[in-house]
């Protein structure tokens, strides 16, 4: 069975994870990340969730104290959408094997070609400005269409040879700067007749267009219980063939999981009702823990129950590890990779986290996690509380980390008695023959 399912996922899984309009698309917000995370260290000191927090420090430094955190986060969340078609469009025009900041460039000046530039202030009048809308996570889907459409332009313009040639003895620079021209002037063109194009319609704008008929549709699409269980399903089964299950499916969902987050993070900085149960928080704090399948729950049981060396050995290990998210020593050298036995809770296990965390956030028996991205490696119960702003974040992951460990404890005891059959095997052949 598990050949069988190996042969129809890894051609798949390999054809993903090798796409390169994905594989840009996943490097491009990975490039955006540390800027995120860091200023979620930001937001998340302006409003730890602690009572008397925040009037502890108004007291020491007055009201402006929160004026300083909200500079600092408000630096990245306001241009989520302008960071990611950077971000997409430099990953792309690597991969594309263009000169990256040429591609990002021109990439930008087409997403604010396509961004409205007037505010209305009235009935009658209006001033020259840019919404923080528009350049925020309700702009991600339009910054990632700009970022490879300009990209794929700006190769068809070069692979054609429209650019300007420049004598020999020129500095390298100079040179790409004129090679870069007429692809560049291509691109602007292209954008500026899109912008034309949409203002004669009854959209009015390319934001509008994106925002309404694609990434509304595909984040409702993504906040469903459905799309997080084929999320985890898939990563889970990939993960029992000795593939990194998140790397490649996140090629179809990160944009969405981004998005959602985005949301809950500019809800949570303006005070507002958080929106979505679904985020990247819920997959990674509220779904597995230690790792793919929950394996700090199989380590914890393992410690527990275990009698054979393997398994006493390979889990005091990697218990400390995978206490922080690093997985894959415990993964690969069970291994779980292939292992009949094991992969059954693997995949059991997660799934039942999301449906039990789905249940308790739905009922705000939990609050909603508040969008802040923290370091990976912040353990659980940590993460919980800090993603939650509630103790009872933290309660509910201990809870999912015990019936974790109930689930996988029959099939540890089966794998157990397995590996204790093999030892004593070995055993009893040495002592038969010593020098063997």
């Amino acid at each position: 069975m598990p050949k069988r399912i190996e042969a129809k996922l890894l051609p798949l899984a390999d054809k993903l994870s090798n796409n390169v309009v994905l594989k840009s698309l996943r490097d491009g917000f990975l490039i955006v990340t540390p800027l995120i995370l860091i200023t979620s260290l930001f937001l998340l000191f302006g409003n730890f969730p602690i009572p008397g927090w925040t009037d502890f420090w108004i007291k020491i430094f007055g009201s402006q104290w929160t004026n300083w955190f909200d500079a600092a986060t408000g630096s990245v969340f306001n241009f989520t959408g302008l960071l990611s078609c950077l971000g997409i469009s430099y990953a792309y025009g690597k991969n594309r094997n263009l000169i990256p900041i040429h591609a990002s460039m021109v990439s930008l000046v087409s997403f604010l070609i396509l961004t409205p530039m007037t505010v209305r202030v009235s009935a009658t009048s209006s001033i020259s400005a840019v919404r923080t809308l528009y350049l925020g996570p309700n702009g991600i889907f339009l910054g990632m269409f700009t970022a490879l459409i300009s990209v794929e332009l700006f190769r068809f313009a070069q692979n054609r040879n429209w650019t300007i040639k420049m004598p020999q003895g020129v500095p390298d620079m100079v040179n790409q700067s004129f090679e870069a021209l007429l692809p560049s002037g291509f691109v602007i063109l292209f954008f500026f007749l899109i912008r034309i194009i949409f203002s004669l319609t009854k959209l009015g704008t390319a934001y509008n267009f994106f925002y309404s008929l694609l990434q509304l549709p595909l984040k409702n699409v993504g906040n469903s219980i459905f799309s997080v269980l084929l999320y985890i399903f898939l990563a889970s089964i990939l993960w029992c063939l000795g593939i990194n299950g998140p790397s490649v499916v996140n090629s179809v969902w990160s944009p969405i999981f981004f998005v959602l987050t985005q949301d809950n993070l500019k809800a949570f900085q303006s005070g507002h009702p958080l929106p979505h149960i679904y985020t990247e928080q819920f997959i990674e704090d509220f779904s597995t823990y230690g790792g793919g399948g929950s394996i700090l729950s199989l380590i914890l049981i393992m410690l527990i129950v275990g009698k054979s060396k393997r398994i006493k050995g390979l889990s005091r290990l990697t218990v400390i590890p995978s206490m922080f998210g690093i997985g894959e020593p415990f993964i690969y050298g069970l291994p779980v990779v292939l292992n009949p036995v094991i992969m059954i809770p693997f995949v059991i296990t997660p799934v039942t986290n999301v449906l039990i965390s789905s249940f308790c956030f739905s009922l705000h028996l939990v609050p909603y996690t508040n969008g802040v991205m923290l370091p990976w490696t912040t353990p659980p119960l940590i993460s919980g509380w800090l993603t939650t702003g509630s103790w009872r974040g933290s309660v509910l992951q201990l809870f999912e980390i015990i019936l974790g460990m109930i689930i996988y404890y029959p099939f540890v005891k089966i794998l157990d008695r397995q590996y204790l059959s093999e030892e004593m095997g070995k055993l009893e052949s040495h002592l038969i023959n010593p020098q063997s």
